[in-house]
């Protein structure tokens, strides 16, 4: 778990007003565009896997979807990451999988989220094509090529293994301390 967890823990405990105007500092406007969080992020110059994964893990957020991530939808996204069950976690996890919306996840589709989160996170200790083997080996039953919702939920479940690892990989503790922090930014051009 590491610092990452108990940094982002510290700032729920405090005040939800001290908590707002941190949040208000760093978005006066009230809310963050999909351009401001990839400007936060830093995604000059990332794969267009990475810059995907964020749209997918932005318009995730945009529980309206009206174009900005709000305060409120702010709080719901943490307080899922952070205290969500897990059935609500793996129902989260397979919406950012499904990038084409068909109620399915084939295997580019997790490839390709499993390639971005490396790219921002800047991890590669397990190749993304490994991942995504292992997990249709044990979870594709069918061996159709594609997970549906309960056949994701019901074979994460079934082995703990694989849920510990999408629980490590899915990890967005980083990307939520940014956009309440703001991004402490480089000047060294």
């Amino acid at each position: 778990m590491g610092a990452h967890g108990s940094n982002l823990d510290d700032i729920l405990a405090e005040d939800m007003h001290h908590w707002y105007n941190k949040f208000m500092k760093g978005s006066p406007s009230g809310v963050i565009t999909l351009f401001e969080l990839k400007n936060m992020l830093e995604m000059q110059g990332m794969t267009e896997e990475a810059s995907s994964y964020v749209d997918q893990v932005f318009f995730t957020f945009d529980m309206d979807g009206d174009g900005y991530i709000d305060f409120v939808e702010y709080i719901a996204a943490v307080s899922l990451l952070l205290k969500g069950e897990i059935n609500q976690k793996l129902k989260w996890y397979f919406k950012l999988f499904d990038q084409d919306g068909n109620g399915k996840i084939d295997r580019d589709e997790m490839e390709t989220i499993f390639k971005a989160i490396q790219d921002i996170t800047r991890k590669y200790d397990i190749p993304p094509e490994d991942i995504v083997e292992l997990i249709y080996t044990r979870i594709d039953i069918n061996g159709e090529g594609e997970l549906t919702l309960e056949e994701f939920i019901t074979g994460a479940k079934g082995h703990p293994d694989i849920m510990e690892m999408l629980t490590k990989m899915m990890d967005l503790t980083h990307v939520l301390e940014i956009i309440v922090n703001g991004q402490k930014k480089n000047i060294s051009n």
